[in-house]
């Protein structure tokens, strides 16, 4: 049987330097665990776009399409600023989600006990804190129509709009019913019921496909701006919360401060089943590029490390080794190893971005 298959999209900043430590990792899984992958790499973004004239060739595109799933570092930079926006570094990563048809978006915001003090809402509010928001990725108003800037009488009229099929809410809501029945079996739903009409249909559907298919799953319903209040009141009410497009985007970035780090965030982009029945997949972190800091080794890459772990649970039904890893990660932490991100008031032992994946690789190793 063939060996797993990866497709490494390193891109720009930051982006080698992380996913380094990944591929790492990814080698001691081959030598201690005995778990090999085919791993390819290409580029994305703007160091694409120096190479080929485009953030995204052809070629790697097709490539990311016969692969089990593809693992991302990072896009852009100022240097690409004053590119058209057709050819500006994130248009290669917006197509790889709308190509793919990453439809479902998983945004896991987890606060490490070790990290608790960085967030800023009090200790007691964040330590412990584990959930997920499901986003809707590919349609709703960012990629509607009508769009555009239009002139009507004297003035300009900017213009999205909000549209959800029936299907496209229905496929969300069950990847986030499946996500739940894998966790504490909670589902918030997410929308403007109050005042939209797309968000009545969304809490239509969502109930329907609960009522149908997930009735062992408790789901709740609440407007997207009184959930913004309560995932700053009191996250861990919460375990997995789905939402469309737009408020996703706003909450999943709410929630990911939470934590206090910005380089502690993994993502998943998953779409429907391929042939092997697993779904096609895109991992990143949530971070972005950082090219103030590239190439000085001072780089997180713990979201890139458990982007990489959410593979291995999503991708590969390696539920096991995804904990191993992210309990790895955890101990490091507990331990005060800290990248520059990480370094408080409470000090820590600091180390590059290549010692903390050593670090974590050590912690994989006494987990044997």
């Amino acid at each position: 049987m063939a060996n797993p298959s990866i497709l490494i999209l390193a891109g720009d900043g930051i982006g080698p330097e992380v996913m380094a430590e990944v591929k790492k990792i990814i080698g001691w899984y081959d030598a201690k665990r005995g778990i090999t992958f085919d791993v390819s790499e290409d580029l994305v973004g703007g160091c694409a776009y120096d190479k080929h004239g485009t953030p995204l060739h052809d070629d790697t595109m097709a490539k990311a399409q016969d692969v089990d799933c593809v693992l991302l570092g990072a896009v852009g930079g100022p240097k690409y600023d004053s590119l058209d926006f057709s050819v500006k570094p994130e248009r290669g990563l917006l197509r790889l989600r709308k190509e793919m048809d990453l439809y479902s978006n998983l945004r896991p915001a987890q606060c490490f006990d070790a990290l608790a003090d960085f967030s800023s809402l009090k200790k007691e509010v964040v330590a412990g804190l584990d959930i997920v928001i499901v986003r809707e990725l590919t349609s709703g108003v960012y990629f509607g129509e009508p769009r555009g800037i239009f002139t009507e009488g004297n003035e300009r009229v900017g213009i999205n709009t909000q549209r959800y099929t029936e299907s496209e809410i229905a496929r969300v809501a069950r990847s986030a019913f499946e996500l739940a029945r894998r966790r504490n079996n909670k589902v918030c739903s997410m929308e403007k019921a109050n005042v939209m009409e797309s968000g009545i249909l969304w809490r239509q559907v969502v109930q329907e496909i609960h009522d149908k298919e997930y009735p062992d799953v408790e789901l709740s319903h609440m407007y997207a701006d009184a959930g913004a209040m309560q995932l700053c009141r009191w996250p861990k009410q919460f375990d997995v919360i789905v939402t469309d497009n737009l408020f996703g985007d706003l909450l999943s970035d709410a929630a990911a401060m939470l934590t206090g780090s910005l380089g502690m965030l993994p993502s998943a982009s998953l779409g429907a089943p391929m042939a092997n029945g697993r779904p096609k997949a895109l991992y990143e972190p949530v971070h972005g590029s950082a090219p103030d800091i590239a190439g000085q080794g001072k780089a997180n890459p713990i979201a890139c490390i458990l982007s990489f772990a959410m593979a291995l649970r999503y991708s590969f039904d390696l539920g096991e080794e995804a904990t191993r890893l992210e309990q790895a990660v955890e101990k490091v932490l507990a331990d005060g190893v800290r990248t520059a991100d990480l370094m408080g008031p409470e000090g820590g032992v600091p180390v590059s971005t290549s010692a903390m994946g050593d670090a974590i690789i050590a912690a994989l190793d006494a987990s044997l």
